[in-house]
């Protein structure tokens, strides 16, 4: 069975609620073949990623840059998996309060050298908070986990 992995910080109730929705998506009734995993970027490592087919990241923006925590996920693992993971299917959002294009092209930096996939462009979700932008997440994991049942990522 594909393995999903959602790594994802949630430092606030509406950005648990995108960790959450993405978590929903990717455990959709319509999608049954995919076992998924969710951890906070401070709780995956390595073995996650070597053990997961693809993975669904999503931070904060952070003074224009990912979460620390995100950031730390991808010092401790970027070695460990840099090798064994080429070709890993990968999708990102990004909860901006101004426009996320830092975070993007940082997140994009790392995803580059671990020469992983991208199943489509990250998705930002910019300015004040919309419930709309949880929606637009369980359709990312929801998304993602399709994919991978279907074995087209």
């Amino acid at each position: 069975m594909p393995r999903l992995l959602i790594v994802a910080h949630a430092p606030s109730t509406n950005t648990l609620r995108l960790r959450e929705a993405a978590e929903c998506g990717a455990r959709h009734p319509d999608v049954e073949g995919v076992e998924v995993t969710v951890k906070a970027p401070l709780e995956a490592g390595p073995e996650d990623l070597l053990f997961c087919d693809a993975i669904l990241l999503g931070t904060t923006e952070n003074l224009g840059y990912m979460s620390g925590a995100l950031k730390d996920f991808f010092d401790r693992s970027y070695y460990p998996v840099l090798e064994e993971k080429q070709g890993l299917p990968c999708a990102l959002y990004i909860r901006a309060g101004r426009d996320g294009t830092g975070t993007q092209r940082a997140v994009e930096g790392i995803v580059t050298g671990l020469r992983w996939k991208w199943v489509q462009a990250p998705l930002i979700l910019r300015g004040k908070w919309q419930d709309a932008f949880a929606d637009q997440v369980e359709e990312l994991g929801m998304t993602m986990a399709a994919g991978l049942e279907a074995g087209v990522i």
